[in-house]
C-alpha cells in the first residue's frame, strides 16, 4: 500500500468540493443575464451548494466512522457525477439550483473521508506534513476554480463548466475505485448517530477556537471569491477571463502557504503559529479595503497576502483536530467542516447586504468579525495552556 498515492487520491476527491463551489464565480454576471434573474438568486447557487455541503458533513462524519471510508466515498462520487450532468442540461435557474444541491450532497464526502484516511495512515511529523500536502491540494480548489471557470465559461458558457465537472468527476471515481483501500481500523465500530458526537469538538477550548477560526476565515475568503469579480469589473473593466487570471496569484500563494504551513508547525507551538497567521489574514483584509482601488497590482498584492496566510494556517487546524480526536476523527472533522462550510455559505448571503452599502463594506465587516474571532481563539488557547499547567 503506497501511502503517498492514497494521499493524493483522496485529496483529489476533497479538492472537488471547493472547486465545484467556485468554478463559475467569474461568470456569475453572465449567468444572471442568461437566466434573467436577480443577483440574490444567482448568489444562491453558490450558497445552497455550500449549505448542503455543510449539512452533509454531519451525516458523512459519523457514517464514515461507522461503516468505513471506501463504502462512503465511492457512491457519493457517483451521485456527484450524475448531478453535474444534470446541471449542464438545466433549462432554468431553479433546475440549476436543484442540481447544485445534489452535487453538494455527493461531493461533501470528499473532505471528511480524505482527512480521516490521512489520520488513519500517518502519525507524528508524517501526519502534519501529510495534512500540509493535503491542504495544499485542496487549497487549489476555491482559487483554481475561478481561473478555470473564467476560461471555460468565457468560451462555452455555464454548460461547458458543468460538463468539465462531469468528465473529471468520472476520472475521480475510477481513480479511487482502483487505488483506495479500506483504511478503517479492523475491529473498530461505532454506534449510530448521537447528538453528543456533534458537540464533542465544541466542548474543548481548542476545538471551539479552531472551529470558530475556520468559520470566519472562510466567511471572509468567500467574500473575496464572490464579490471580487464585481469590483474588478467596476474598477478596472476586466473581462471574465481576465478576472479569472487575477485569482491566480492568490491561488499560488495559498498553495505555497499550505505546503509550508504543514512543515513550519513542527518548529514551534502550533497554536501560537495559528494565531499569528490568522492575525495577518485580518491585516490583509484591511489592506484590501483601503488599497484595492489604488491600482490593480496593489489589489493583487493584498489578496495574495491573504491567500498566503490562509494557506499557512489550514494544516495546523486539521492536524490539531486529528490528534485531539483519534477515536472519532471523522466525526470531529465533519463538525469542523460543517462550520467552515457555513462560513462559506454565509459569506455571499450576508456580504450581499453590505455590498449594497458600497465602499467595500462587506470586506470591512468581515475584517471586524475576523479580528474578534482571532482574539477569542487566543484567549481559549491561553486558558487551555493554563489548565494544562495546573
Amino acid at each position: 500500500m503506497n501511502k503517498k498515492i492514497i494521499l493524493y487520491c483522496v485529496a483529489f476527491a476533497a479538492f472537488f468540493g471547493p472547486f465545484t463551489q467556485t468554478i463559475y464565480t467569474p461568470i456569475l454576471p453572465e449567468i444572471q443575464h442568461e437566466f434573467q434573474t436577480s443577483g440574490f438568486i444567482v448568489n444562491l447557487t453558490i450558497s445552497i451548494f455550500t449549505f448542503i455541503l455543510a449539512m452533509m458533513q454531519m451525516v458523512y462524519g459519523p457514517l464514515t466512522d461507522k461503516i468505513g471510508r471506501r463504502k462512503v466515498l465511492l457512491p457519493a462520487i457517483l451521485l456527484y457525477v450524475a448531478a453535474s450532468a444534470g446541471a449542464a442540461l438545466s433549462p432554468n435557474i431553479w433546475t440549476l439550483l436543484v442540481f447544485r444541491a445534489v452535487q453538494a450532497a455527493g461531493i461533501a464526502a470528499g473532505s471528511v473521508v480524505a482527512t480521516t484516511v490521512i489520520g488513519d495512515l500517518f502519525e507524528g511529523k508524517g501526519l502534519g506534513r501529510s495534512m500540509g500536502t493535503f491542504q495544499m491540494l485542496v487549497a487549489l480548489g476555491p482559487v483554481v476554480g475561478p481561473v478555470v471557470g473564467g476560461f471555460v465559461g468565457g468560451y462555452t458558457g455555464y454548460q461547458g463548466v458543468f460538463w468539465v465537472l462531469t468528465g473529471t468527476g468520472l476520472l475521480m471515481f475510477f481513480a479511487n475505485l482502483k487505488l483506495l483501500p479500506e483504511t478503517k481500523p479492523a475491529g473498530e465500530s461505532r454506534k449510530g448517530f448521537s447528538f453528543s458526537d456533534f458537540t464533542i469538538v465544541l466542548k474543548k477550548r481548542t476545538g471551539l477556537a479552531i472551529v470558530l477560526l475556520g468559520f470566519i476565515q472562510y466567511y471572509t475568503f468567500y467574500n473575496f471569491l464572490v464579490f471580487l469579480p464585481h469590483l474588478l469589473a467596476a474598477f478596472y473593466g476586466l473581462s471574465a477571463s481576465e478576472k479569472g487570471l487575477v485569482f491566480l496569484p492568490m491561488s499560488l500563494f495559498l498553495v505555497a502557504g499550505s505546503y509550508v504551513g504543514g512543515r513550519l508547525q513542527e518548529r514551534g507551538n502550533p497554536k501560537n503559529f495559528l494565531i499569528v497567521t490568522s492575525s495577518l489574514n485580518v491585516l490583509a483584509t484591511v489592506l484590501f479595503v483601503f488599497l484595492s482601488s489604488v491600482s490593480l497590482p496593489v489589489l493583487i498584492t493584498s489578496i495574495s497576502l491573504f491567500g498566503l496566510c490562509l494557506g499557512l494556517s489550514l494544516p495546523v487546524q486539521t492536524t490539531l483536530l486529528a490528534r485531539a480526536f483519534q477515536h472519532n476523527r471523522a466525526t470531529a472533522i465533519g463538525v469542523y467542516n460543517f462550520f467552515r462550510y457555513l462560513g462559506m455559505a454565509a459569506g455571499p448571503m450576508i456580504g450581499s447586504m453590505f455590498y449594497k452599502v458600497g465602499n467595500r463594506a462587506e470586506f470591512l465587516f468581515a475584517s471586524f468579525l475576523f479580528a474578534a474571532a482571532v482574539f477569542f481563539a487566543g484567549r481559549q488557547f491561553l486558558k487551555s495552556a493554563e489548565k494544562s499547567m495546573n
